[in-house]
């Protein structure tokens, strides 16, 4: 819990040992309220003069205890949410044969059950120097791992396909529509102009390590055990390049396509509201570049639209009233879901930049309709014994892509003067 004692000294306890999931939101809560006390009194004492150190540093404390308490409650909620892998479930024998001989790979490095397989139906595995891939039940399990904890993926719309590109045709001119009577003649309509958006997947590889004695051990899970160590490594990887990413051997990140001010945006660019501050939000009334920027959208996209931005931006937003003396930011209402900033849902991407001059460290849009995640079917182990002895390596791949779909659904806003 987080508040002022009698003494007038911040105590922010931490509840990072905490394993309850009910008590850490109501600790989240407190330490809410806590901060927008502190806050409130800290824009008090700009009003009358400037802001007393010991509160400006009470309000950051608490700020960053938010921070840290939202992100307990996330991984509480994300290992109370993972469904048990090997649970009672309909397999057909091909399955279980063919998870049988994954795990005999895993635990022993006896592939023959795999090559036989493979001999079977070439859809189960790849050369040795490939390695296998893993049972539809673990790659699915991944898939959602990935889903619940990847910032951009948990947004955005995601197909599978399995070939090495996915082409998508859109028309440039919109499609030819038009109205006319129920027995009238219908005029013949023009050939509408068609464009081609290309989102190639790249490699994703991780590489957790075991021991013998842990590849020995029937009890541990092996399935649990190699969706628990790359989900993150996987997540962190792809969460990075949807945002940034330069398009080479990885996805195309929607902050990496040209930006131009709204006013002159047109397809294959992304547009962009200036806060006409050099490194800042408006010094007056900052809370209109916001609504600015929401009424950017068009009101179909606004529908589903998200704030993307990273805890160091959140933390600064959180201290901003309208004009009315409101809070933009509010916490989530419940564990698991999102807070929220002026009626929309914020989620945290760590890999936005931070607010600087020319930066465009906040995006919001419908990111569903806007980006795309591409995801090849299939992962791939290829399991390593001789390079770093005694461990086990397992040189896990994914192939994933991603891009814009959709240029009208995002908008960003710049700190800067144009």
């Amino acid at each position: 819990m987080s508040g002022a004692t009698n003494t007038g000294v911040l105590e922010v306890k931490s509840i990072a040992a905490s394993d309850d999931l009910t008590g850490a939101f109501e600790e989240f809560m407190t330490t809410f309220e806590a901060f927008k006390r502190e806050n409130d009194q800290r824009l008090r004492e700009i009003e009358r003069r400037s802001a007393d150190p010991l509160t400006q540093e009470k309000v950051e404390r608490l700020s960053a205890a938010l921070d840290e308490q939202k992100r307990l409650i996330d991984r509480l909620v994300l290992k109370k949410a993972r469904p048990a892998l090997g649970g009672e479930m309909t397999v057909s024998p091909v399955a279980l044969e063919h998870k049988d001989a994954f795990h005999a790979y895993l635990r022993s490095g006896d592939d023959r059950q795999l090559r036989a397989l493979e001999a079977k139906a070439m859809s189960y595995g790849s050369p040795q120097d490939g390695g296998y891939l893993v049972p539809e039940e673990l790659e699915a399990e991944i898939g959602r791992r990935l889903a619940a904890i990847s910032p951009i993926r948990s947004i955005a719309s995601v197909r599978q396909v399995s070939s090495a590109v996915l082409k998508k045709p859109f028309a440039i001119s919109g499609p030819a529509t038009g109205w006319v009577g129920e027995t009238a003649q219908r005029s013949q309509t023009a050939t509408p102009t068609l464009d081609e958006l290309s989102f190639p997947t790249a490699e994703l590889y991780a590489m957790p390590a075991a021991t013998a004695t842990l590849l020995e051990d029937s009890v541990v899970d092996l399935d649990a055990w190699i969706a628990g160590e790359i989900e993150t490594a996987f997540a962190e990887q792809e969460g990075a390049a949807f945002v940034d990413g330069d398009g080479n051997n990885k996805p195309l990140g929607f902050l990496s396509y040209e930006q131009v001010e709204d006013m002159s945006w047109s397809w294959g660019k992304v547009g962009y509201r200036a806060t006409g501050r050099d490194g800042a939000l408006p010094q007056n009334d900052p809370a209109d570049i916001l609504i600015d920027l929401v009424y950017a959208l068009k009101a179909g996209y606004r529908q589903n639209a998200s704030w993307v931005m990273n805890r160091r931006t959140q933390a600064a937003l959180r201290k901003i009233k309208d004009k009315d003396g409101n809070y933009l930011w509010q916490p989530p209402t419940t564990p698991g879901a999102r807070a929220m900033l002026m009626g929309f849902p914020v989620v945290e991407a760590e890999d936005m930049p931070d607010i600087a001059s020319d930066a465009t460290p906040i995006a919001f849009g419908d990111f569903q309709r806007g980006y795309l995640v591409v995801d090849r079917a299939g992962v791939r182990v290829l399991r390593d014994p001789y390079s770093s002895k005694p461990y086990v390596l397992f040189y896990t791949t994914k192939r994933v892509g991603g891009g814009i779909q959709n240029f009208e659904a995002i908008k960003l806003l710049k700190f800067g003067t144009e």
